[in-house]
């Protein structure tokens, strides 16, 4: 599990009437974001980031917290209590403690917190009666013998105490996004892309936020996303559309003829960069109005001025598009370099451009 700094503040745990602790808990979320833009919301008064990439950011862990607590310091007043732990069930007992764990030192700090850290007051109870004073001697227990005396619930929990599980049910608040994004001023998206198996992940959760984010920030056209659409050619075929926009189940049903037969590149330019063919003699290979090439290509030749070998060449593909308005010709090959990449080039208006690169 990663290390997790935890931000408590214990003013905005519960909810005041006038409805400012949302707000208050909004800004410090927005004025931590701006140091690490993976803060993740937890419930009013309690969020975490990941502590690995702030840390060599800034220089080292002490520099993360000092400027955590100067930034909510300068915009609300308050002083936060900082903890770093692995797991949200131990980064929040650390913040609430004040306790910096270094990587290996989870173990023993959750093994040593008191029973009634687990939240269940009925297994404290009993636990106190059978002899079980901490988090560590109620995962000692085999986890046979707390499946025939505690509920399914307790199992969960001893699951947490084992280090098996990072959080205890319900340490989160659920409805908390949706309410941030209504005082944000921000629609809940509903079409979400899920996990494997159905399921979102904190990592998904944490970029979610952050996209949100940005969005607000820089407008609706800050972040957007690849999606495809119909077309011939693969730099035809992406686009970049604004993040969160809806999107249109429309089914490519056109034939298309013509259209560059598969495997398509990893990644489409969206920008072409030009390049340069040549040929044995070190000649410009020219595509000829027939659509056939001038010379075998030998090197391609970046702008740039790096040049390197071609070991096989595929095609090329004439394609003639649009002839009842402003037609236009153009033409694909596919080339496999020395170094080992193979790359997609259309020729077009008398030059070679680099259009995709092919994993």
């Amino acid at each position: 599990m990663e290390r997790l700094l935890a931000l408590w503040a214990e003013s905005l745990g519960e909810e005041r009437p006038d409805g400012s602790t949302l707000r208050d808990y909004l800004r410090i979320l927005d004025v931590v974001g701006v140091l690490c833009p993976f803060v993740e919301p937890v419930r009013l008064g309690l969020c975490t980031l990941p502590l690995r990439g702030p840390s060599r950011f800034f220089g080292g862990d002490e520099a993360v917290f000092a400027a955590v607590r100067h930034s909510v310091r300068d915009v609300l007043g308050l002083e936060v209590s900082l903890g770093v732990a692995e797991g949200l069930f131990c980064a929040e007992l650390a913040a609430r403690q004040e306790v910096v764990l270094a990587l290996g030192q989870t173990t023993a700090f959750r093994r040593a917190q008191p029973l009634m850290a687990l939240g269940h007051k009925e297994l404290t109870t009993t636990g106190r009666r059978l002899g079980i004073y901490t988090v560590g001697d109620f995962a000692d227990l085999d986890a046979a013998r707390v499946a025939e005396r505690f509920s399914a619930a307790v199992r969960v929990l001893h699951r947490v105490a084992r280090g098996e599980l990072p959080e205890l049910p319900g340490q989160r608040d659920t409805r908390l996004a949706a309410r941030l994004h209504g005082a944000r001023g921000e629609d809940v998206v509903g079409d979400e892309q899920a996990g494997f198996f159905g399921q979102r992940t904190a990592g998904d959760d944490r970029a979610h936020a952050a996209a949100h984010r940005v969005r607000h920030r820089l407008g609706p056209e800050g972040v957007l996303v690849a999606r495809l659409r119909g077309g011939r050619v693969p730099e035809d075929r992406a686009t970049l559309t604004p993040w969160g926009s809806p999107s249109r189940e429309v089914r490519d049903d056109a034939p298309w003829p013509g259209r560059l037969a598969g495997p398509s590149p990893i990644t489409s330019l969206h920008q072409p960069v030009a390049v340069e063919l040549r040929d044995d003699t070190d000649e410009p290979v020219r595509m000829g109005a027939r659509g056939s090439l001038s010379a075998a290509p030998t090197s391609l030749v970046l702008l740039r001025g790096s040049r390197r070998g071609i070991v096989w060449v595929a095609g090329p593909w004439p394609l003639v598009e649009r002839w009842w308005a402003s037609e236009r010709r153009r033409a694909h090959v596919q080339v496999l370099l020395d170094s080992g990449e193979a790359m997609l080039l259309a020729a077009e208006g008398g030059r070679w451009w680099l259009v995709g690169i092919y994993d």
